[in-house]
């Protein structure tokens, strides 16, 4: 008796293992097409010289694809949203970059692309390595995220550079918090759907780099 429940458990833990190596194996697939999508996006954003949308229009359509994302996640259609939330966030990439190109700041859009690529690999290397249970940073993210909007409302109204700053510097830590925390979750099963965590990773590296290029962006301006 003994050992046929051994065995059991010997067979479940085989099939968790292969279950969320395959969820991290298709996030990960699904955000690198992501990525290369929406970069095409921005590029070709760049090129045209596209109007960014505005602020109103980027946040109904940003939340609106997630919530549509999250309805359907778990069937084709929420991999169709998926690229249109990213085609999306691309496009608005474009006319931000080009504004920094048009000042001169080329330097700048690489040194935060550099920097994005190295959180993203460091911060993955060792949530798939380390033994510390890092479910403590869900709660930090939760507080965190109110945080952050409650600052970005003052700071319309009171158009203070260093709170702009500050918003960009929390931005840095609740991304690199939010790819520790995601991904971690899918190695121990707390995220068994790789749109959501796609999503997640993407729109952390996402929010990553526009800090990061905010933040340099301020240092270099004269």
């Amino acid at each position: 008796m003994n050992d046929q429940i051994t065995q059991a458990d010997m067979q479940s833990s085989q099939s968790s293992a292969i279950a969320t190596s395959k969820v991290l194996s298709n996030t990960y697939f699904l955000l690198g097409m992501t990525l290369v999508w929406s970069a095409i996006v921005a590029g070709t954003s760049m090129v045209f010289n596209l109007p960014h949308p505005g602020i109103i229009i980027t946040l109904v359509a940003f939340y609106g694809l997630l919530f549509m994302i999250e309805k359907n996640k778990e069937s084709s259609l929420g991999l169709l949203f998926t690229f249109l939330l990213t085609g999306f966030m691309g496009y608005t990439l474009g006319p931000i970059l080009n504004m920094y190109i048009g000042a001169g700041l080329e330097g700048a859009i690489v040194t935060a692309l550099a920097g994005t690529a190295l959180t993203f690999v460091s911060c993955s290397f060792y949530a798939l390595t380390t033994k510390r249970d890092l479910s403590f940073l869900g709660g930090m993210l939760t507080a965190g995220f109110f945080a952050i909007i409650a600052m970005m409302i003052a700071n319309i109204f009171l158009q203070i550079p260093v709170l702009g700053l500050a918003i960009s510097g929390m931005f840095v830590l609740f991304s690199t918090a939010a790819i520790l925390y995601t991904t971690q979750s899918i190695i121990r099963g707390g995220e068994t759907n790789y749109i959501s965590a796609t999503v997640t990773l993407y729109v952390s590296i996402y929010n990553l780099f526009l800090s990061l290029l905010s933040i340099l962006g301020v240092m270099n301006d004269d």
